[in-house]
C-alpha cells in the first residue's frame, strides 16, 4: 500500500548517502571510526552489536567492539571509556544498553566525551536538543531516524497535533523534543494515563514507544493519522510485532510504519550516518 513507510527502502538510501561520505573522508585520509562497548552476555545485545559491526564493515566504517564479561567493575568500565574518550582514533563510542545492574548506567553514560556520543543520550547533547540549539551535535539514533522519515515521505509536522506514547531517554523524550522543534503541538504520555484515548483520537500524529502490545487499535486513531511505531514486541504466535495494531489501522492511516521493515533499519541506518558526521565534525573542528 502507498501509505506504509518502508524503512528498509529509505535506509538503503540513507546508507548509500553515507558510503559517499565516508569515501569523501577517506580521500581526506580521515578514517570514521565506531568503537562498541558490550558488558556481560545479554544476547539480544549480542545480536545488535553484531549488526551493527557489520553494517559498519559494509559501509567502509572502522569498527571497534570491546566485550566486556558481565563482572566487568563500573572502574574498570570507566578506565576503558576514559581511554577511547581521549583516543584521536575513535570518533564515535556507543555503550550497549543495559549494563549489568552493579554499574551505574546513567552515570556512565554521562562520562562519554560528548564530542563522541553518536547515541546522543549525553547530558550536554539532550540539553542541546531540548534548547534547540543550531549548532552540530548528535541525536538519540531512532527519533533522528524517524525525523528522516517525516522529510522524506514530506508529513508537515507545523502545527500539527502530536502525541508521543513513551518516555524514555532512548526515544519519548528526543522524539517529543525534534517533533517541538519541528514545529508541533506535543502531548507525551505514559502507563499512567487512563484516557489515553481522548489524546490519541485528536491526534494528526502518533509515535508509540512502549514496547506493548496493542498499544493502539483503529479506535484509538482518527481518519488521516500518521502513525510510527517503535515498539518490538513477540505476539502469541512468536511472531515479531509493534506496540500497534497495524491491520487494522493501516485502513485509517495516511501513513504507518510496519515491524519489522519500519523504524528499526532506520535506527541502525542513523547510527552509522551520525558516526560519519562526528567524523567529519571533528575534522571541522579541527
Amino acid at each position: 500500500m502507498d501509505n506504509i513507510i518502508d524503512g528498509k527502502a529509505l535506509a538503503k538510501k540513507v546508507n548509500q548517502e553515507t558510503a559517499s561520505m565516508v569515501e569523501e573522508l577517506h580521500s581526506k585520509e580521515i578514517d570514521p571510526c565506531l568503537a562498541v562497548i558490550l558488558v556481560g552476555d545479554d544476547q539480544a545485545s549480542h545480536r545488535y552489536v553484531r549488526s551493527k559491526h557489520k553494517k559498519a564493515q559494509q559501509l567502509g566504517i572502522k569498527s571497534i567492539v570491546k566485550e566486556l564479561p558481565k563482572e566487568t567493575t563500573e572502574k574498570e568500565l570507566l578506565n576503558i571509556l576514559d581511554e577511547y574518550n581521549n583516543s584521536e582514533e575513535i570518533d564515535a563510542i556507543l555503550i550497549q544498553s543495559p549494563l549489568p545492574k552493579h554499574i551505574n548506567e546513567k552515570f556512565v553514560m554521562s562520562q562519554i566525551n560528548p564530542n563522541k556520543d553518536v547515541d546522543g543520550f549525553q547530558v550536554i547533547n539532550s540539553g542541546k536538543l531540548f534548547l534547540n540549539d543550531q549548532s552540530n551535535y548528535p541525536v538519540a539514533c531512532t527519533p533522528k531516524g524517524v525525523m528522516t522519515m517525516f522529510d522524506e515521505y514530506n508529513i508537515e509536522l507545523k502545527g500539527k497535533k502530536a502525541v508521543v506514547i513513551g518516555r524514555s531517554i532512548i526515544v519519548g523524550r528526543p522524539m517529543a523534543a525534534l517533533l517541538i522543534n519541528a514545529g508541533a503541538e506535543v502531548t507525551v504520555l505514559n502507563h499512567y494515563v487512563d484516557n489515553m484515548k481522548e489524546y490519541t483520537c485528536d491526534a494528526d500524529i502518533v509515535v508509540s514507544a512502549t514496547g506493548k502490545l496493542h498499544t493502539l487499535t483503529a479506535d484509538d486513531v482518527k481518519e488521516g493519522v500518521v502513525v510510527i511505531d517503535v515498539g518490538q514486541n513477540v505476539d502469541e504466535n512468536n511472531k515479531l510485532v509493534g506496540d500497534v495494531d497495524y491491520d487494522s489501522i493501516k485502513e485509517k492511516a495516511s501513513y504507518i510504519t510496519p515491524v519489522p521493515g519500519g523504524v528499526g533499519p532506520m535506527t541502525i541506518a542513523t547510527l552509522m550516518r551520525q558516526t560519519v558526521e562526528l567524523a567529519k565534525w571533528s575534522d571541522i573542528n579541527g
